[in-house]
């Protein structure tokens, strides 16, 4: 039983795996970018050959240090363990080194020391990492027996920025202590402290070192690294008042996250999230530009115009457009001037607001019984069908830009629910309105001449509808100018940018 003990202490069962199956390729992607595990050998002051992985972005990232995170895995584990840790570390471009321990997975050594001897090797992996110029900050996360052995070297090197001890335990003969009371085992308190001294002498005898000197809450108190703290509150092997009693003694800045498991369950997400959060904020890593950058638009209200359209070229048409549809009497020829800070759907509603802008396409043709006459406004729906037409054109020549807004056929709709009332609205007084009321004076003076008034009319209404035509199709006539100067302009930025892109 004894020897069973021993053997749980330094010599675990070892775990042996082919790391082309368990660790992650030499090529794998992850959130939509490439990474690389870079396999090295490194030798540890003992003579032992270390099996190592560095998980880095490919490429990595010119002329710019990126931070790295060293995983150190329990007692009986390898380097296949840090696999969680990249995927949670990696996209927030911090770089992921992991090791198996001497004694431990595929590297060298016999016996494994609960942490005294795996500093030496952390001190390595850290010397060999504070030689890569690509490597800026580097912090630690360990997990039962890797926590202590980060908990042990972090007390040597303050340069260390943040530590994640997860499941440490505070002292080795207090955990011993502890474990013959969880398994059970029946023996008298004198008697379990002589077994104890027996296996501390057989232990430093194999192993090389003394298990009292592993006391993890001598070293917290001249630790002032920032550290968070994790563990299972079902965890039987190292119980949470461990956690509790290092936290308590800690000199540096700490946190301590509670969450349901054992020793050896899953971490749940929000550990994790937790996790990445804390290196976030003290290894801070650069932002690493993405390759593929967005194209620059112009918030123009509704329009997204690319960066290859001419900017003031718009508002300058937006200014005529507002130009032609301002009063025909009006004697002043300079254009308006328009604010730039105002957006295009901003300055669409200046220049044409609803009633304006259907007195601009529609004229009411009034006859005695107030009735519009229907070739005319058959017309009108003709002009505002092209108009629209022109617009549904425009979107589609965007190309990329239409997909930023709903389809054509509903910013068509939503134009004609805006600008185009369906209701007839009231319009500027027409030539026939003056002659309606010419032909009432005519009436009431000349009560005589009934029979001529009808003749009279007819004449003066040809004549006015002709006048209310040539008006109606001189300023429609400006307006599509106009229109097609404004589809040219975009469909000139669209081909410029697919050039560029090209």
């Amino acid at each position: 039983m004894i020897e069973q003990f021993i053997n749980f202490v330094i010599r675990p069962p070892r775990a042996e795996y082919n790391p082309e199956q368990y660790l992650w390729d030499k090529e794998f992607s992850l959130a939509g970018r490439t990474y690389q595990r870079q396999d090295l050998e490194l030798k540890n002051a003992r003579g032992h050959t270390l099996q190592c992985s560095h998980y880095l972005p490919s490429p990595f990232p010119e002329d710019t240090s990126l931070p790295c995170v060293i995983y150190c895995h329990g007692n009986s584990g390898c380097r296949a363990d840090a696999n969680e840790a990249a995927v949670i570390l990696l996209p927030s471009n911090i770089t992921v080194f992991t090791l198996d321990f001497s004694g431990s997975g595929l590297s060298d050594g016999n016996y494994v020391s609960l942490g005294w001897h795996e500093k030496d090797d952390l001190k390595m992996v850290v010397s060999y990492l504070r030689s890569n110029k690509q490597i800026s900050r580097i912090g630690l996360w360990g997990r039962s027996m890797g926590a202590v052995t980060s908990l042990l070297y972090g007390a040597e090197d303050p340069s260390i920025a943040g530590m994640v001890l997860d499941s440490a335990f505070s002292n080795l003969y207090d955990l011993m202590m502890e474990l013959v009371d969880v398994y059970k085992i029946r023996l008298p308190k004198f008697t379990v402290k002589m077994a104890v001294q027996y296996m501390r002498r057989v232990i430093e005898k194999k192993a090389k070192f003394d298990i009292m000197d592993l006391n993890c809450l001598l070293v917290a108190r001249k630790t002032f690294i920032p550290v968070l703290f994790g563990h299972g509150s079902d965890d039987k092997f190292i119980q949470p008042h461990h956690s509790d009693l290092i936290s308590e003694s800690y000199a540096g800045d700490k946190n301590i996250i509670k969450f349901d498991g054992d020793h050896n369950s899953s971490r749940p997400q929000f550990f994790y999230d937790s996790v990445s959060i804390f290196f976030y904020n003290v290894l801070h890593p650069p932002q690493v530009s993405r390759a593929d950058k967005l194209e620059k638009y112009y918030d123009l209200g509704d329009l997204k115009l690319g960066s290859g359209v001419n900017e003031n070229l718009i508002y300058e048409i937006l200014s005529s457009l507002r130009s032609a549809t301002a009063d025909a009497a009006s004697s002043s020829s300079a254009l308006p001037t328009i604010s730039t800070t105002k957006s295009v759907t901003e300055l669409l509603s200046e220049v044409a607001p609803s009633a304006d802008l259907e007195s601009v396409f529609t004229e009411e043709i009034v006859h005695d019984n107030n009735e519009p006459t229907n070739d005319v406004q058959d017309k009108v729906n003709d002009q505002t069908e092209d108009c629209f037409s022109c617009t549904s054109s425009n979107r589609e020549s965007w190309g990329r830009c239409s997909s930023l807004g709903g389809s054509d056929e509903e910013s068509c709709a939503d134009l004609r629910a805006d600008n185009l009332p369906q209701n007839t609205l009231d319009v500027f007084a027409t030539p026939l309105r003056s002659m309606k009321e010419k032909c009432s004076e005519a009436k009431e003076d000349e009560k005589k001449l009934k029979k001529n008034k009808n003749k009279i009319k007819k004449k003066k209404k040809k004549k006015g509808e002709t006048a209310d035509k040539k008006g109606k199709g001189d300023r429609f006539e400006k307006l599509e100018a106009l229109s097609r100067r404004l589809r040219h302009c975009l469909l000139k930025g669209s081909i410029h940018r697919r050039h560029e892109s090209s």
